[in-house]
């Protein structure tokens, strides 16, 4: 049996913790119910990640980076228009193909909302800067056009809440947004 390295133990353990963060949420998720996702004791989780919420912003971010990630690679090269829809519909792929990452961003902005509540603004700090990189990165290929950003950014919101509430892709709802940026499965007009 080959032996996991730590960085390899805590890309498992970042997965696993995706994945339960994104159906519990912060607060209604256990680090027990993720080390026994990933198969590790508890202990050996703390050795990884000093608690749970060093978890939680750990999750955060890899969330944040791969959709930054899709943004740049799906506007690579492209200006405007053409930036703009390759990037509505690489993201609309990303969470078809990973639903655990919209429903991640969506626990984010709750955990957000209820840390900060209770008088603690490291997540909110963090996730903000997340955001702010998300729209940095839409931001150029838009044109930096303040307008259009805003745009983008609010339709991939509202893309977010609609799939979140398990509106399916033939539903009126999807009619206003960008074409390319409806969910699969949306006959054409």
């Amino acid at each position: 049996m080959v032996r996991m390295s730590a960085e390899e133990r805590r890309e498992s353990v970042i997965r696993a913790a995706t994945a339960e963060f994104a159906r519990g949420g912060y607060y209604g998720t256990s680090t027990e119910a993720i080390a026994k996702r990933v198969g590790v004791s508890q202990p050996y989780l703390f050795r990884l990640f000093p608690g749970k919420k060093a978890l939680f912003l750990a999750v955060a971010q890899r969330c944040m980076e791969d959709t930054v990630r899709t943004f740049q690679q799906a506007a690579e090269g492209l200006e405007g228009e053409e930036a703009l829809h390759a990037m509505a519909n690489a993201y609309t792929e990303a969470i078809a193909e990973q639903p655990e990452q919209l429903l991640m961003q969506m626990q984010m902005y709750v955990a957000v909302a209820a840390a900060e509540q209770a008088g603690d603004r490291e997540l909110g700090e963090e996730v903000r800067a997340g955001w702010m990189r998300l729209w940095d990165t839409v931001h150029l290929p838009l044109g930096a056009d303040a307008g259009e950003t805003t745009t983008f950014m609010a339709y991939g919101m509202l893309i977010n809440c609609l799939v979140a509430m398990g509106f399916p892709p033939g539903h009126r709802v999807w009619e206003g947004l960008y074409p390319s940026a409806r969910i699969k499965g949306r006959p054409e007009k």
